[in-house]
């Protein structure tokens, strides 16, 4: 079974989001082994480049190694059915663990995104981190769904 962690700066704080967070990680324990790594924020005490270099500092000593994608705005996006088809191809390539990470509200560190193996975008709008976390999960469950050919996506 996949492990699959969720690297995140900052906390889910809103209830409705952690409820929407806790669903969709039970619905995907059938499917992986689903660990959410929550990273603390660093406060704007010095620049807007210090604050990112030290949550990447942060991310980076959390990767696990194996195949990493880059949760951002300037990434690739792709259809549900595609990213099904990439997480399903990744155990073939000798991946057996996958790190989805998502930086913090000024951006990702640039040597965070250079050691991930894509850059993802899930749409050119910009969403807030807790709900972006949710969506996520959601599009990791159904990436599942459509991979083991179980009826969810439409």
């Amino acid at each position: 079974m996949m492990r699959v962690n969720l690297l995140c700066v900052g906390r889910c704080k809103e209830r409705y989001l952690q409820q929407g967070c806790a669903e969709y990680a039970k619905r995907l324990q059938a499917f992986c082994k689903l660990n959410v790594i929550e990273l603390p924020e660093e406060r704007l005490h010095d620049s807007i480049d210090e604050v990112i270099r030290r949550e990447g500092d942060r991310l980076l000593a959390k990767m696990s190694g194996s195949y990493a994608i880059a949760l951002c705005v300037e990434g690739r996006q792709m259809s549900s059915p595609a990213f099904a088809q990439l997480l399903s191809g990744l155990p073939l390539s000798g991946h057996s663990s996958l790190d989805l990470v998502i930086g913090g509200s000024y951006g990702l560190d640039e040597r965070v995104k250079a050691a991930c193996q894509l850059r993802l975008s899930v749409s050119e709008m910009t969403f807030p981190h807790q709900l972006f976390r949710v969506m996520l999960l959601e599009q990791l469950y159904r990436a599942f769904c459509i991979g083991g050919n179980i009826k969810y996506h439409k």
